[in-house]
C-alpha cells in the first residue's frame, strides 16, 4: 500500500536558512580587529624598521566590519607601509609571509589599485610582481574570489 502523501511531517528543515543571497553573518562587530595601529605604523617607519611595521600592518586585517571608515583607515596605513619601501626590500617582505599573508598582501594590492593616489600604482605594481611570483596563481584566484573584503 501506499503511504500517504499528504503528510508534512518530512518537511522539518528549512532550507531557505542555506540560501547565500540570505547568509547573515552571526559574528559580532565588537570582537572584530579595528585594523592596524597608526600610531605604532608611524613610529616604526620613522625609526626605518619598515620589515616590521610591514609584518604589523598585516597582522590585524579588517575582515569581519562592516564599517567602510575602518577598511579605509587599515587600507591607507597598509599602503604607507607599501610605499615606504625600497624596491630591492620587496622581495625579502614578500617572501617572509605565508600564504595567507601573501593572499592578504594581494587583497590590499587590489584595493589599492581601486583608488590610485600619485605614484601609488606603481608601486603597486611593484609589490603585485613580487607577490605574484610567491604566491602564484591562486593567489589571485582566491583574492577575486573572497567573499571577506579588507
Amino acid at each position: 500500500m501506499a503511504k500517504n502523501t499528504l503528510s508534512s511531517r518530512f518537511r522539518k528543515l528549512d532550507i531557505d536558512e542555506f540560501d547565500e543571497n540570505k547568509f547573515v553573518d552571526d559574528h559580532d562587530e565588537a570582537v572584530d580587529n579595528q585594523g592596524p595601529d597608526g600610531a605604532e605604523i608611524d613610529n616604526l617607519l620613522r625609526q626605518g624598521d619598515m620589515m616590521t611595521a610591514f609584518h604589523i600592518a598585516l597582522r590585524n586585517p579588517p575582515l569581519n566590519t562592516k564599517n567602510p571608515a575602518i577598511k579605509e583607515r587599515a587600507q591607507a596605513i597598509v599602503l604607507r607601509v607599501l610605499t615606504s619601501f625600497k624596491s630591492s626590500d620587496i622581495e625579502p617582505a614578500v617572501k617572509s609571509l605565508d600564504r595567507s599573508g601573501v593572499d592578504l598582501l594581494m587583497k590590499y594590492i587590489y584595493r589599492g589599485f581601486e583608488k590610485p593616489s600619485d605614484n601609488s600604482s606603481a608601486i603597486l605594481l611593484q609589490w603585485h610582481e613580487k607577490a605574484f611570483a610567491v604566491g602564484g596563481l591562486g593567489s589571485i584566484v582566491r583574492v577575486l574570489t573572497a567573499r571577506k573584503t579588507v
